[in-house]
């Protein structure tokens, strides 16, 4: 049994999915493990994880205008602001999401379906600098 650990910063521009399929794949590939477990973390409270259509830019968008709706952007609405008015709207979204996902690599690839990609989903207006944390054991 081996064991890989990286730290993949992301640098997302502003709010919405940043596809992180390709950094990915390429850490999987680089270690040589043809069958095991990889784990994507998110070190982060205003941002998220989502495995999602990677096809049709049209399913992203849909995505990111239905968050806006759910979860709006109010300084009216929430006591917490501490960082400015999408702070708290930011933290709710992540609470609707994950921070964590657990994919099978399967012939040292990850097993994602045909129209499956990885996506840091980014919940502040402004650009950040973020940490996923990539942890892949198997053999």
């Amino acid at each position: 049994m081996r064991q890989a650990l990286h730290h993949l910063r992301v640098n997302a521009r502003t709010r919405g999915l940043v596809d992180i399929s390709a950094d990915v794949r390429a850490f999987v590939r680089e270690h040589g493990i043809g069958t095991g477990l990889l784990t994507v973390f998110c070190r982060h409270t205003s941002a998220s994880l989502l495995i999602q259509e990677n096809a049709d830019p049209s399913v992203r968008r849909d995505i990111e205008r239905y968050f806006d709706e759910l979860v709006p952007e109010d300084p009216q609405r929430y006591e917490h602001d501490t960082e400015g008015p999408d702070d708290m709207p930011a933290h709710l979204r992540t609470v609707l999401t994950q921070t964590q996902l657990s994919i099978p690599v399967e012939h040292g690839e990850p097993v994602l379906g045909t129209w499956q990609g990885i996506y840091l989903f980014e919940h502040r207006r402004h650009a950040q600098a973020r940490d996923i944390v990539l942890h892949l054991i198997g053999e």
